[in-house]
């Protein structure tokens, strides 16, 4: 992808859990053995963001620091990770599961800034790679039945009958047949990054309506919106950066969730040994799975 990464090499995994085998001697909170997951991002504690309680907008540290990205991360054997970025696993989640953590914590953060988001309402994914997947997976767990998810890939849309949410699965074509008979969306969350998904998801909001621009576009991407419209339909578009404080959070819907929901078959996610990172990310451009986790 583009994403903005270290360009002169790095450990890539932000994602992880694991397992302590050391800690430094002012470590007090964990000991070894002690089940975790790790918050990939910190800030510097001292810029005014940092004191003002807004840790992702650091200019030095948030995703300008985040292990895996920046700093070396959990595609290895062993990981280096300060205390204050780790959680202590409750006995009710699994590493495996925990695994989720942080793309959780984003969900959580993105939940924040488009709440309250009342039952019964008309809600739009696009986009059905794993952010999609967990996106459906919190909106059933709260009650939402009334979710469409708007997926190009056979497989994936495929795969979202095993969520077993009853959510209505169509294509970008089909999308587009609905858009032409009037039918629009009180919160759309794109979780595609897709630059004409994203334009057309305006056109697709009720009056008063809220676009969550969750997935991650290209930083060249660029889309064209009517002014007037917005002012028109009180129409509001929500950006979400990474996760402030929700690590807690996600803890809480990881538990809430549980086998019924983080089923890894169920969710489109693949394991890997790491040796085999070829072939994971060949299933990844393929769309035949949502996500790739690789067990040491």
């Amino acid at each position: 992808g583009e994403f903005p990464a270290k360009q002169d090499g790095v450990t890539l995994g932000h994602e992880f859990s694991g397992t302590i085998v050391k800690i430094g001697s002012s470590v007090t909170q964990f000991k070894i053995g002690d089940c975790v997951v790790v918050d990939p991002n910190r800030e510097c504690r001292v810029c005014n963001f940092c004191h003002a309680g807004e840790p992702h907008f650091c200019p030095k540290g948030s995703l300008n620091d985040t292990l895996g990205i920046f700093r070396n991360g959990g595609w290895a054997e062993y990981c280096l990770v300060p205390d204050y970025q780790v959680m202590k696993l409750p006995d009710s989640i699994t590493l495996a599961q925990a695994a989720l953590c942080e793309p959780l914590s984003c969900l959580a953060h993105s939940w924040d800034k488009i709440a309250p988001i009342p039952v019964g309402k008309n809600i739009l994914i696009i986009g059905a790679g794993i952010i999609g997947n967990l996106y459906a997976i919190c909106l059933h767990l709260q009650g939402h039945r009334r979710v469409t998810i708007s997926e190009p890939n056979p497989y994936r849309r495929n795969q979202l009958a095993k969520l077993e949410t009853g959510f209505d699965a169509i294509t970008p074509e089909e999308l587009q047949t609905r858009q032409s008979k009037g039918i629009t969306y009180d919160l759309i969350i794109d979780c595609s990054g897709f630059g004409p998904a994203v334009e057309n998801a305006v056109d697709l909001l009720n009056w008063g309506g809220k676009l969550c621009l969750f997935g991650v576009a290209a930083p060249h991407t660029k889309i064209s919106i009517a002014p007037y419209k917005l002012f028109d339909r009180e129409l509001t578009i929500i950006g979400v950066r990474i996760n402030p404080f929700s690590f807690p959070n996600a803890l809480g819907l990881l538990e809430s969730l549980g086998e019924r929901y983080l089923n890894y078959d169920n969710l489109g996610i693949s394991t890997f040994v790491l040796n085999d990172y070829k072939s994971a990310l060949e299933e990844l451009k393929k769309g035949t799975i949502a996500k790739a986790v690789f067990k040491m």
